[in-house]
């Protein structure tokens, strides 16, 4: 028990560190030379940094000590430590890389692109084991605390958007914000397809009157699992069986056409999930 949690905590060290470092070199290589804002904390450090001699990582860092308190008393310690150590990383490497990493200025276009990908690949690795690199994220989590009914993704976007709005209006350039807005969402895409790619899949709720053969069928020709619950119409009152299986995206077409030839009028919900965990699909402990 104990070897087995010093190997999971120096496992996420190690990808703090490496997530951490990507994250950074985007910055640095990409964003930060090309007057691009990341939104968030980050973005509002890399225009500190174009308006003062003051370092970017020294600003993020400055900035998001007060949220780490603040984050401590209402979110967590967990999380808390886990972000702080994230945001420590990213904002000490930010600041040795710009000393000797050269800046890339070339297609905006396609500096944009890369510098999200970068960034999205960095801060996937980070998020995938529980931490942030604060900033946004955090001032959301705060926010939603007082005001539930505001989901924490919308926050974040907001907060992203009045970054981005003003560092526009600092760098005199209204073209920034459309790179910036191409960068956040390559940066998004790549770190969602990192956290939820390798394990989404569909859950699919089958209605039928023909529960036993369609539940073989699936077994035997998928080798997917089925479980069995016990449902009852709203209206009628009357007691029927459900079925619950969950399978790839690629494997949906052929689960519905082995139920439909089987049960022509049977009743089918497919609901896309983010994370499937368990047998046929990834292991947690992996």
């Amino acid at each position: 028990m104990v070897r087995g949690k010093t190997v999971r905590i120096l496992s996420d060290g190690f990808i703090y560190l490496l997530g951490s470092t990507l994250y950074a070199l985007s910055v640095v290589i990409f964003i930060s030379p090309n007057n691009i804002s990341p939104g968030g904390l980050t973005g509002v450090a890399t225009l500190i940094s174009y308006l003062s001699p003051i370092p970017t990582g020294a600003a993020m860092l400055a900035m998001n000590i007060p949220l780490m308190f603040a984050a401590w008393k209402r979110i967590g310690m967990d999380f808390t430590i886990r972000t702080t150590i994230a945001t420590a990383l990213v904002s000490v490497l930010i600041d040795v890389f710009e000393l000797f990493v050269p800046p890339f200025h070339g297609d905006i276009i396609l500096t944009s692109v890369f510098g999200g990908v970068l960034s999205g690949v960095g801060l996937g690795l980070i998020y995938m084991r529980g931490g942030t690199t604060g900033g946004s994220e955090v001032i959301a989590r705060l926010i939603s605390r007082k005001y539930t009914h505001i989901p924490v993704g919308r926050l974040i976007l907001i907060v992203d958007a009045i970054v981005v709005i003003i560092a526009a209006a600092v760098y005199r350039n209204f073209q920034s914000a459309l790179y910036a807005i191409i960068l956040i969402y390559v940066s998004a895409v790549v770190m969602d397809t990192m956290i939820y790619g390798k394990n989404k899949g569909k859950m699919l709720i089958i209605v039928t009157n023909h529960y036993r053969q369609v539940s073989k069928e699936i077994i035997e020709k998928m080798q997917r699992g089925v479980t069995m619950l016990k449902g009852a119409g709203g209206y009628s009152g009357s007691g029927f069986d459900v079925l619950l299986c969950a399978v790839r995206p690629s494997e949906v077409y052929r689960l519905r056409t082995i139920v439909y030839d089987i049960d022509p009028k049977a009743f089918l919900i497919v609901v896309s999930t983010d994370d499937v965990l368990g047998e046929g699909f990834s292991d947690f402990s992996k």
